[in-house]
């Protein structure tokens, strides 16, 4: 089944909106912050606004519905993309660049004793130590190696890599927020049926807690996929179309499947509404599944990628520490010093 992504071709942005709702009850919980807690501020109207959602935790849930943990794998119509998979020494898997925090900059990809991806992103990328990085020939080596960077963005922080300036920002970005936010505090008890006044410092006793959650009669989802940044890779109007239609799965699969956000915030979708530009709907998720391996196959034969587009990096531990690089480096001077004797 083919796409129609014709209303998207002079568009910068496709704004969306997800109308959501608790899926029981009223309250929910929203997201919370080291020495913060739930995050609320005032909207321009003085109303009270509550970051349900943020944009980095939204970032790895909507890559969360796109992998098969129990195989290990791409769901069914993702499969045949690029990605870089981290195993142990005895073939077992670990991490990979869908689910890792640092994606392709993962310390277990860039930072072990295999260092074949680094090695290459060293010499397929050279000549951009000085002046402007060439993102369209970045982004041609993420698309190959890493397909998934081009929408979620990356920082490849090495210096040894053109001075730790190679960096994408995210193409499709979201975050979910309440409005007119109410608190809703309630509490409990842990018990402990054996010893109530034991020692709480070591976990005994029965100890008393608050819990803070919110009502909102207008929680919404917001996304925003940077059309001119997909188009300015310049990688072709394959790759363009695989990357709209992947964005768009992930946001159906994710509102479709992936709304239980925490035990006490469980939502449900009503509805998903185009802002901009008008007059286009994100296809339904079925469309999307089906179109999907014949975008990425289409992709493989335009580029020429191989049958296997997997890369796998082998962790067995760090490289040298700083304490180890100290100890190397006083030792390369003492063997100076002793050479300049001799």
């Amino acid at each position: 089944m083919s796409l129609d992504f014709a209303a998207l071709a002079e568009a910068p942005r496709l704004l969306m909106e997800a109308r959501l709702k608790p899926l029981q009850g009223t309250r929910f919980q929203p997201t919370g912050f080291p020495n913060l807690g739930p995050a609320t501020y005032d909207g321009p109207d003085g109303s009270r606004l509550l970051l349900v959602e943020s944009a980095q935790s939204m970032a790895n849930r909507l890559e969360a519905v796109c992998w098969d943990r129990v195989a290990d794998d791409w769901v069914a119509p993702l499969r045949g993309l690029p990605v870089v998979k981290v195993q142990d020494t005895n073939g077992q898997s670990l991490t990979n660049t869908v689910l890792e925090a640092h994606r392709l900059n993962s310390p277990y990809i860039l930072e072990g004793q295999d260092t074949s991806v680094l090695e290459r992103l060293k010499r397929d990328l050279a000549g951009m130590e000085e002046g402007a990085v060439d993102v369209r020939k970045l982004a041609g080596i993420l698309l190959e190696l890493d397909t998934n960077a081009l929408l979620h963005g990356v920082f490849l922080a090495k210096s040894d890599l053109a001075g730790g300036r190679l960096r994408l920002p995210r193409a499709l970005s979201a975050f979910i927020e309440a409005g007119d936010v109410r608190e809703a505090q309630s509490g409990g008890v842990k018990n402990d049926h054996v010893n109530p006044s034991g020692d709480t410092a070591k976990g005994f006793g029965n100890v008393p807690f608050a819990r803070s959650e919110f009502v909102s009669p207008r929680i919404t989802a917001y996304f925003n996929l940077d059309l001119a940044q997909i188009r300015a890779y310049g990688l072709g109007a394959a790759v363009t179309q695989l990357l709209i239609a992947l964005a768009q799965f992930k946001i159906r699969a994710f509102l479709d499947a992936g709304l239980r956000l925490r035990t006490a915030c469980d939502l449900e979708c009503e509805a998903l509404n185009v802002t901009r530009p008008e007059g286009y709907a994100v296809p339904a998720r079925a469309a999307l599944e089906e179109a999907l391996p014949g975008l990425i196959a289409a992709v493989a034969r335009d580029k020429g990628w191989p049958e296997n587009r997997v890369t796998t990096v082998i962790w067995q531990g760090g490289g040298k520490t700083k304490t180890d690089k100290g100890r190397d480096k006083g030792k390369d001077k003492r063997e100076e010093r002793e050479t300049k004797a001799d």
